[in-house]
């Protein structure tokens, strides 16, 4: 178990480093905004403010360079992007003209072919941050971060590295104030020479026309310029036309193009990487593109089953409606049934059960197999002196074999299977018989109702089994494809169960094994709402678990078994083609992505947008609210456990998705599980009493309980 739990904390653990990974290089977050401009410049060089654009520091000295008249440096910003670089790239090799690429580095990592191009085809390359956040806002260690990070998803992506820098949200010299300065000394203490702009095309306004950028990308009189267009950081849409208007409109007018080397005379401002940065580097351009593909894959996934489970409540709605809406069975089925009563260790609800079955209005006989108990369970069943019970003791073979055993000794046309620690109503056997009418029908499932409801853990298990049977069983039903008929309410036709060889020990999950396999001898399978029976649910999360854990198990035991009926013609082809796929994409794979759904909620409120993010929750819960509330209308049940539905999903959802992990796990070890008996406390006769509806026909005194 701690094994398991320490693989499940690491997968969770890697997914959410997946998840972080991808919301920071996306910029999927609320990037910092730039901070407002102050009018202290006192720490400012005077020559900085009155300079050119490219800026040197080197510890107190200041250079700073203007380009030369009729000299042009175009820049762009925040790329690279997968739709506007590759058309600015077009348009500045059409022209052959060079050009300066500010990159992010979040952006480098997710798109590394296309800074090769912007490299391969003659460019410069300058940092621009990792994620983009306006640095005089952070500190020291954040600064060295997002350089050094920019760097090594430059090295990895082209070899390369830079000695250029342009702060976000910078503009001018003149622009510099007391709060951003020290990022710029900074940078030049660190070999960065910071390049700024001249002019600003305006490329990023909405607003403005492409005369409006033509005019702001000109010099006035001649001068030398760099100036600032954008590739990356939104609509880029008409930069590349800008450009391919400004680039005439300049070489007319006498300018060249140039770059940051040639204006500095450096032989070039992109030096090789070290092999070092180079082996970081790819394996942080790795780790973004693994993340970026299972992130984008995931949600793919979430968004499918997202619509998978929404298209299958409704039909299983409306199926659910319409199996409400049934006509009656036809005569009524009033011949004897036998009814079998596997006991191990039930000294504490035997007599309830039994008193409950004599007590009721269908002619019965009743069988029940002691299973070697070693509480005296058989005892207790004998001294009752019921005059139509049958009690027979077998080794402890386990409750399939009691079953059989209890099959072998019947003589009715119909069985009814119950557990030894179930209550029926007094019309249960009644009701459950009834569809027995149909020659057509092999067995029975009737509704298992929790009995013990004082506590939060069996209130869960209470809303948990009216939508599973109100809603689930009726659209099953309806469709042909029952899964199981529980064993603490059932009933079958014993033809049925000797085409099928009776139960089988294959599984622990015995009822599934057996619907299944009476299903595919072509019988059909049905739900009666109205057959209740009281059953006492775990009272504690290890009792719970161990319940869950084992019929999960079972289930998936049962599912593997019966994997041929996919391919299968008739009613088990039917079956498998509905039932088993629904069991393995609504009972098996979704839960098991459950945790991983859980952190993308997470990862949605950090790193997506929080309020929608709410609210896609919100609509969930809501959806699901409402069909619960539905079923508990159909079922007759008081909705006012329904508070507690949120709740759930905070703690018992996550316990069951935890027991379906480590079934999962044991089946594919082929671990093999033994009978995992739970404590009972007793005293169904009265929980039940309490439970039932006011008028309810079981209310009525029951005799011999």
């Amino acid at each position: 178990m701690r094994v398991r739990g320490f693989l499940l904390v690491v997968v969770l653990g890697l997914f959410a480093s997946i998840l972080l990974v991808n919301g920071i290089v996306t910029g999927e977050f609320a990037q910092d905004g730039a901070i407002g401009a102050t009018n202290a410049i006192g720490g400012v060089p005077r020559d900085v403010l009155d300079g050119g654009p490219i800026i040197s520091v080197d510890g107190n000295a200041i250079a700073t360079l203007t380009p030369p008249d009729k000299q042009i440096v175009l820049t762009f910003d925040d790329g690279p992007d997968p739709t506007y670089t590759p058309e600015i790239l077009a348009v500045l090799a059409k022209y052959e003209v060079p050009a300066v690429f500010f990159m992010i580095g979040s952006q480098i990592s997710s798109r590394p072919g296309i800074v090769r191009d912007v490299r391969n085809a003659g460019h410069e390359i300058g940092i621009h941050t990792f994620t983009h956040p306006d640095l005089a806002g952070q500190g020291e260690w954040r600064r060295g971060v997002e350089a050094s990070e920019t760097q090594f998803a430059l090295a990895g992506a082209a070899g390369v590295s830079s000695v250029l820098f342009r702060p976000p949200y910078s503009s001018t010299a003149a622009a510099f104030d007391d709060q951003n300065w020290p990022v710029v000394a900074e940078a030049g203490g660190n070999g960065y020479l910071t390049v700024v702009n001249t002019l600003d095309s305006r490329d990023w306004e909405s607003h403005a026309t492409m005369t409006d950028i033509r005019r702001a990308a000109t010099p006035p009189g001649g001068q030398g310029a760099i100036v600032l267009f954008h590739d990356g950081g939104g609509d880029r849409s008409r930069t590349a036309a800008a450009l391919d208007a400004v680039i005439p409109d300049l070489k007319r007018a006498g300018y060249t193009f140039t770059t940051v080397a040639a204006l500095t005379g450096m032989s070039t401002v992109n030096p090789a990487a070290t092999a070092q940065d180079r082996a970081l580097g790819i394996a942080l351009v790795g780790a973004v593109q693994i993340a970026r593909a299972v992130t984008s894959w995931f949600a793919v996934l979430l968004l499918v089953f997202g619509v998978l489970t929404l298209a299958r409540l409704c039909v299983l709605l409306i199926l659910a409606r319409r199996h409400a809406r049934r006509t009656p069975w036809g005569p009524d089925y009033d011949r004897t049934v036998t009814v079998i009563v596997p006991a191990y260790n039930e000294k504490e609800c035997i007599a309830d059960t039994l008193g409950s079955l004599v007590a009721g209005v269908h002619p019965v006989e009743i069988i029940v197999v002691d299973d070697g108990s070693t509480d005296g369970t058989a005892d207790i069943a004998d001294a009752l002196g019921h005059p139509n019970v049958t009690v027979l003791r077998q080794p402890n073979a386990g409750k399939a074999a009691a079953l059989n055993t209890g099959i072998a000794h019947a003589t009715t046309d119909v069985v009814v299977m119950m557990d030894g620690d179930t209550v029926f109503e007094i019309d249960t056997v009644s009701l459950l018989v009834q569809p027995f009418a149909d020659p057509a029908v092999g067995a029975v499932a009737g509704n298992a109702k929790v009995a013990n409801r004082s506590g939060m853990i069996a209130m869960w298990q209470h809303i948990e089994y009216v939508v599973g049977f109100s809603i689930d069983r009726r659209a099953y039903d309806v469709l042909h494809c029952m899964a199981t008929v529980p064993g603490a309410v059932g009933a079958f036709r014993r033809e049925a169960l000797r085409q099928v060889d009776g139960l089988s020990d294959d599984t622990l999950a015995e009822d599934t094994d057996l619907t299944i396999a009476v299903i595919r001898a072509g019988w059909r399978v049905v739900y009666e709402e109205r057959a209740r029976a009281w059953t006492e649910a775990p009272s504690s999360m290890s009792q719970l678990w161990r319940q869950r854990y084992r019929w999960s198990y079972g289930t998936m035991q049962a599912m593997w078994k019966h994997r041929r009926a996919l391919v299968e013609s008739g009613p088990g082809g039917r079956f498998g083609r509905r039932g088993l796929l629904m069991l393995t994409l609504f009972q098996t794979l979704l839960p098991l992505l459950s945790p991983l759904i859980d952190v993308y909620l997470l990862y949605g409120l950090i790193f997506l947008h929080p309020a929608w993010t709410v609210a896609v929750w919100l609509v969930v819960l809501v959806v699901q609210f409402a069909s619960t509330a539905y079923a508990f209308r159909l079922d007759h049940e008081s909705p006012r456990p329904l508070w507690r539905l949120p709740l759930q999903q905070f703690v018992y959802r996550q316990l069951m998705y935890l027991v379906l992990i480590q079934a999962m796990v044991a089946a594919l070890g082929g671990i093999r599980l033994g009978w995992q008996k739970l404590r009972r406390t007793g005293g169904l006769n009265a929980l039940m009493g309490a439970r039932l509806p006011t008028g309810s026909s079981a209310t009525t005194a029951r005799p011999g309980v």
